[in-house]
């Protein structure tokens, strides 16, 4: 059995460990100070986040269609889903492409 003393001092070492361990330094993940940057690297990241749920989805539409076996509902909801899956990667696509045109027209390059 732990006595008092030593509970006290288990419980002081494990809240001044961390101050005692020496961390490594991180580097900046965004290496810009500017706002539109950042928010470019944002969008960036959300859109390759709803690229990657939509190619799962197309997928997951795959997976329902091949694993129908003849039932017609699940054909036509592996079918539809792979077609939603489709049009939702070439509105992520354009999306990116407008986003892309608007911040380079702001930025003034080409």
């Amino acid at each position: 059995m732990i006595k008092n003393k030593h509970k006290t001092f288990l419980a002081t070492l494990l809240f001044f460990a961390p101050l005692l361990v020496k961390a490594a330094e991180l580097p900046n993940p965004l290496p810009a100070e500017d706002i539109p940057t950042v928010i470019g690297f944002a969008v960036k990241g959300i859109l390759g986040i709803v690229g990657a749920v939509a190619l799962l989805m197309l997928v997951w539409g795959g997976v329902t269609w091949m694993t129908s076996a003849g039932n017609t509902d699940k054909v036509k909801r592996g079918k539809d889903t792979i077609v939603w899956a489709i049009f939702g990667l070439v509105a992520i696509f354009m999306s990116y492409a407008i986003i892309r045109y608007f911040f380079s027209t702001l930025a003034g390059t080409s």
